[in-house]
């Protein structure tokens, strides 16, 4: 977050759960049970069913992923952004659409996005060009591509009906992979989409951030930054590991995820890195490892990804050295571990299937 919004450690994250509701909707209109899969993401009907009660972000993650699988699509954050009502989004939405230009509502998002969810971090980068740039603080972005993608699609979606204008980014710049998809995000984005990228963000001309916005209310505004500011007290954010995780996963497949270069990107020594992670019972060596196996699974789910490219994105120069490594994780070489994970997938589809026949 922004100097203007100094954030307190906290080790679970929470969101309000707005896209968790808005899945649940979605599977409800499908006619598949919502219990079982709620209950594999650590949720229950009853946080869903009352709209007050926060989720953990790591929870909402899960379910998202779980419900794409089920829905059969894989473009569901995009899908889930691209048509809710804007004003769900509840006091956020209503100090942003208060504000007098968009470079106003763009700095109060900024400052009072951790009210929403405080496993994000959304910072705007001004120069040349105004970036809105979205970060992952307490949570491990490795797990995640539905969520980042809503918060993206429905950041542009803000700024088009907040200055009511269709604005098309210079623009986008994603962290994970995605080998499908290219010609919907084209088409709704009006620009090409960066996949597997250093950052997640959205950039568009400086000159937008000039533009008026038509429901400014100055005087409203000032009463609801005094609520946002109350919500803000409650906000936190991350341990030192999820830290440490975010940092590496930027740059392992550019081969510079060593521990000197982390320390330098997280402001501190090398020492220094080394003896917070031992007051924690972890070690530098240790986090890589573990990040490096959970990226290689998440990847492997995505069976257009070829194997060669994965090995890159994990910073081997060679695919033998990510066989060799990956089955001394798992015990299965990447083609084994992906041709299982193809068959469990299928048994849950078939599964889920039965069960909405049933019903």
């Amino acid at each position: 977050m922004s100097a203007s919004g100094p954030a307190r450690i906290d080790s679970v994250p929470c969101a309000t759960g707005g896209i968790a509701r808005l899945v649940c909707e979605r599977l409800r209109e499908s006619g598949i049970p919502l219990v079982p899969l709620l209950s594999k993401a650590g949720l229950t009907i009853e946080q869903i069913d009352n709209h007050s009660a926060r989720i953990k972000v790591r929870n909402q993650i899960r379910f998202l992923e779980l419900a794409a699988a089920a829905l059969q699509d894989d473009l569901l954050g995009f899908h889930l952004a691209c048509d809710f009502d804007l004003r769900r989004i509840g006091l956020f939405y209503y100090v942003l659409a208060s504000s007098e230009t968009l470079a106003d509502a763009l700095h109060r998002a900024e400052r009072y996005c951790g009210m929403v969810n405080e496993g994000l971090s959304l910072r705007i980068g001004e120069g040349r060009e105004t970036a809105i740039i979205l970060s992952y603080i307490g949570i491990d972005r490795r797990s995640d591509r539905h969520q980042i993608e809503f918060w993206l699609t429905s950041i542009v979606r803000l700024c088009r009906q907040l200055t009511n204008r269709r604005l098309i980014p210079g623009k986008i710049k994603v962290t994970h992979n995605r080998t499908n998809g290219a010609a919907e995000f084209r088409s709704f984005f009006g620009c090409e989409v960066e996949f597997g990228s250093n950052v997640d963000e959205v950039v568009f001309p400086n000159a937008v951030k000039l533009m008026p916005i038509g429901s400014a209310d100055p005087y409203l505004n000032e009463l609801l930054i005094k609520y946002c500011n109350e919500a803000l007290a409650h906000r936190g954010r991350s341990d030192l590991r999820s830290s440490v995780e975010n940092t590496i996963s930027h740059l392992l497949p550019h081969g510079k995820a060593q521990v000197g270069e982390i320390a330098r990107r997280l402001g501190m020594s090398q020492r220094t890195l080394a003896r917070r992670l031992s007051s924690e019972g972890l070690t530098f060596r240790g986090i890589l490892d573990e990040l490096k196996v959970d990226l290689a699974r998440g990847h492997l789910k995505d069976g257009n990804l070829p194997i060669s490219q994965i090995a890159w994105l994990l910073g081997y120069r060679e695919v033998s050295a990510f066989t060799n490594a990956f089955k001394h994780w798992t015990g299965l070489t990447p083609r084994q571990y992906r041709s299982l994970g193809n068959l469990a997938s299928i048994a849950s589809r078939s599964e889920l299937g039965s069960q909405a026949r049933r019903r």
